[in-house]
């Protein structure tokens, strides 16, 4: 794992969180305006999530490290991401597997479990990088808009 300095996100809770972990996919981006991108290829994903939250669980974690990686490795390690229907379309071109729709998707589960949880952390940022050279920041609750 490539050590990292991520962007960070102003938020209002006590307690951060960041988990690195990664996963290697392969997708194409059904259009020709995505030139090269338009052909099946891979990456070795690397990912940082950012969670925050005011309060610990029953066992003293805001959430559980191990918890998060297996909801986004387990799903999409050595895997086509064109093929997950569920999160991604090559009718759709906002649910092409962009890695600023992928960002955006791993954010979506990531919170979906974090809501079932006691304490409720909220996923403020999912840094994606694609390549060496490129990545994308997705912050679910851009503009403050936290509930809780």
């Amino acid at each position: 794992m490539m050590q990292q300095i991520y962007p960070s996100v102003a938020h209002p809770f006590r307690y951060e969180l960041n988990k690195d972990f990664q996963f290697a996919a392969a997708h194409y981006v059904p259009s020709e305006l995505a030139g090269k991108c338009s052909r099946v290829h891979g990456h070795t994903y690397f990912v940082n999530l950012t969670i925050a939250g005011n309060e610990l669980d029953q066992t003293g974690f805001l959430v559980d490290f191990s918890a998060v990686k297996k909801l986004i490795h387990d799903r999409f390690d050595h895997t086509l991401l064109n093929e997950h229907a569920a999160f991604f379309s090559d009718e759709d071109p906002a649910r092409f597997p962009t890695t600023e729709i992928v960002a955006k998707t791993i954010g979506e589960l990531i919170q979906a479990y974090l809501d079932q949880t006691e304490n409720k952390p909220k996923c403020v940022q999912v840094f994606l990088r694609e390549t060496p050279t490129s990545y994308v920041v997705y912050r679910p609750f851009a503009g403050g808009a936290y509930d809780r």
